[in-house]
């Protein structure tokens, strides 16, 4: 399975992958995914909202439990975040049959679409669609760079967008979904364990900065003339970094527009895009109102006008408990542990996921798979062989636990 997902969307000159949502390499994803459920005699569905399902069972008998991450990535993003989850969600299946484990609920395998947000701007579409917090209306509106709406994008790839939207008779049907995901940090490496129970999410967002200031000639306006907004940027930038640190939280401006964007011009535009998380909803908040004052007064100093929008926002996610510890009491089970679950780390991540949205309609929990180096959304994002198979037992013990007994 690894091997053929291996070449699809990856940049020769990067190394990184760029399977960004309803362009050819995520439909060449998604092909993949139908041969591995088809190939495995697994009922295949695409939802109203395009995610893809594999089923085990009767989809519409209810109680189902369900497993699986996505397929779609940052720009020059890593092998891991996201593909892992489904590689191992069908490999977990396969080690059931090969236990002979028999389901007494429905077992399925999900691929949810553009959670990446990497052409729309927006994370985890799929499932925001389909968990009611994103409407069909803002999601159709969504535009990539080149102006391309989301509902153009779908269309051309074969997908209605006229169906889009809330779903919930679907979640109805779900008991539980589990996902597992390599770690994006080094947490699971500093304690020596190759699969770690995600406890919580950190609340997270994305914000939009414009810096308004006036185009003018580079080797005729004096300094003193100019409303440079690429000031105003660079200040608020150093802002974020240091009050960021003050407040144990994070911070990150990765991706920025600029207008006219030649050499020889003092820009008229400076978009830049904030991305903050912290672990609890007041430090979010506060942290991102110290930036945007930041930015607000360079602004006074350079002339520049600052106008600040939030394009999303999650709130702190709290897994179910019950389920969380019965993963960790399984998986600890599984791996020999005798006092239900200590021996499994248990442990928060800043980093948004499917499982966090659909955790206000579907009782959700998390796998962690270690990442040596902590490194993710890039090249090099890894993980050990070995500690992959430890994740594909661990699922399966999971699935086995919810699904079997």
């Amino acid at each position: 399975m690894w091997r053929g997902l291996a070449g699809i969307g990856r940049d020769a000159s990067s190394g990184g992958y760029r399977r960004y949502a309803w362009t050819g390499a995520d439909a060449d994803c998604r092909a993949w995914f139908r041969e591995q459920a088809e190939a495995r005699g697994l009922a295949y569905e695409v939802d109203r909202n395009g995610n893809q399902w594999a089923w085990l069972g009767d989809p519409l008998a209810g109680r189902a439990v369900v497993t699986g991450s996505h397929l779609d990535s940052v720009p020059d993003g890593g092998a891991f975040d996201g593909p892992l989850g489904v590689v191992s969600s069908f490999a977990a299946i396969d080690e059931l049959r090969a236990r002979g484990a028999a389901p007494r609920k429905p077992l399925a395998v999900v691929n949810f679409g553009d959670e990446e947000g990497a052409r729309f701007g927006v994370a985890c579409v799929g499932s925001r669609l389909s968990a009611g917090l994103l409407t069909a209306e803002q999601a159709r509106s969504l535009r990539d760079a080149d102006g391309t709406t989301l509902a153009e994008a779908m269309e051309r790839a074969g997908h209605d967008p006229a169906g889009i939207g809330a779903d919930p008779e679907r979640l109805a049907r779900v008991d539980a979904f589990v996902e597992l995901h390599v770690e994006q940090g080094r947490a699971l490496d500093l304690r020596d364990a190759a699969v770690g129970v995600a406890s919580a999410i950190w609340p997270h967002g994305r914000w939009r900065f414009d810096f308004l200031g006036e185009a003018n000639h580079a080797g005729t306006t004096r300094l003193d003339d100019r409303h440079d907004p690429m000031l105003t940027y660079a200040g608020t930038v150093l802002a974020a970094r240091k009050r960021a640190r003050l407040s144990g939280a994070l911070a990150t401006f990765g991706k920025v527009a600029v207008e006219p964007n030649g050499v020889n011009a003092i820009a008229s535009l400076v978009r830049g895009w904030l991305d903050s998380r912290a672990a609890d909803e007041e430090t979010l908040t506060e942290l991102v109102g110290a930036i945007e004052q930041a930015a607000r007064e360079r602004g006074v100093r350079d002339g520049v006008d600052v106008q600040v929008v939030r394009e999303s926002f999650t709130p702190v996610v709290e897994f179910a408990h019950e389920l969380r510890d019965r993963l960790a009491a399984l998986v600890s089970a599984g791996a020999g542990g005798a006092d239900g679950g200590a021996r499994v780390p248990v442990l928060p991540t800043g980093a948004g996921h499917d499982a966090g949205i659909l955790s206000e309609a579907v009782p959700t929990a998390m796998l962690f798979v270690r990442n040596p180096t902590g490194v993710s959304h890039s090249p090099a994002e890894s993980a050990a062989e070995d500690d992959c198979v430890a994740g594909v037992t661990a699922l399966a013990d999971v699935l086995e636990g919810l699904a079997c007994r």
